[in-house]
């Protein structure tokens, strides 16, 4: 097998992997009533500031519909309340309650957990070039797709 052949097949089945292992998590936890899309979303929104909808579906890459009724479906579901600026009442503003918050951090904490167990195989050598490797990868992505 080619080294690409084999960066291929590792990106692939990494990304999948953490998709899967991220969701499997979920959907034993405490917010089980949310889908990994939602979840992403409370996690751009962040805690202790009032997001545009606009700002967050572009941080999201997703239209301004998409993100609509992921935020209704949030809002529904007890994690994020929404209101119009009282600057501009064309702008929609979103932020996380009590629960949503409690939703983030929880996300959060997977997150930590994730990588920390990841790096706790490797010296200080291997996740330092672990690191510099992955940020030039992230910096080959963003230049060749504009992202």
């Amino acid at each position: 097998m080619s080294s690409h052949e084999t960066l291929n097949e590792i990106l692939v089945r990494l990304f999948a992997n953490i998709l899967d292992i991220e969701e499997k998590c979920l959907r034993r936890g405490e917010f089980k009533n949310l889908s990994i899309s939602e979840m992403h979303v409370i996690e751009s929104i962040g805690v202790d500031k009032d997001r545009t909808m606009s700002d967050t579906a572009k941080d999201l890459r997703v239209t301004s519909g998409t993100l609509t009724t992921a935020v209704d479906n949030l809002v529904k579901k007890g994690y994020v309340e929404r209101h119009r600026s009282d600057e501009d009442r064309r702008v929609v503003k979103i932020k996380l309650n009590e629960k949503g918050i409690k939703a983030f951090k929880s996300h959060e904490d997977f997150h930590k957990d994730l990588v920390l167990s990841a790096l706790e195989e490797l010296d200080k050598h291997e996740e330092e070039v672990l690191i510099e490797t992955l940020t030039n990868i992230d910096n080959f992505f963003k230049k060749k797709y504009k992202f």
